[in-house]
């Protein structure tokens, strides 16, 4: 089963007292089961948070076979959702932009999370 890399995009505003690399572990305890966990990535994935005008920007590239691909945008919203201090302005699926292709081949590659 072919996996691709895809992307899910969000404009979130973060609490004063809440330090952006939280939003990626939270991401990643959704999709792992821990931000520090053993072993490959079920959905290997990489967070990229950036500051904006209208809050903070995140990317979250990931890999999923097309059967699992709505499953893993369901649960990046549901861990940005869950996260204290969060607000979600916006979020959806995504496309790949070129300079995330790089990446994207890399995490698809099985060993090379």
């Amino acid at each position: 089963m072919p996996h691709d890399a895809h992307v899910h995009a969000a404009t979130i505003r973060l609490a004063d007292d809440v330090d952006p690399a939280a939003v990626g572990a939270a991401v990643t305890t959704e999709l792992c089961g821990h931000w520090e966990h053993d072993g490959p990535c079920r959905w290997p994935h990489n967070n990229a948070i950036r500051a904006g005008a209208a809050g903070h920007g995140l990317r979250v590239v990931f890999v999923a076979s097309d059967g699992e691909v709505a499953h893993v945008h369901a649960r990046i919203a549901s861990a940005l959702r869950a996260m204290p201090g969060c607000e979600v302005v916006t979020d959806a699926p995504d496309v790949l932009q070129a300079d995330e292709v790089p990446l994207g081949t890399r995490l698809a590659r099985p060993g090379d999370e």
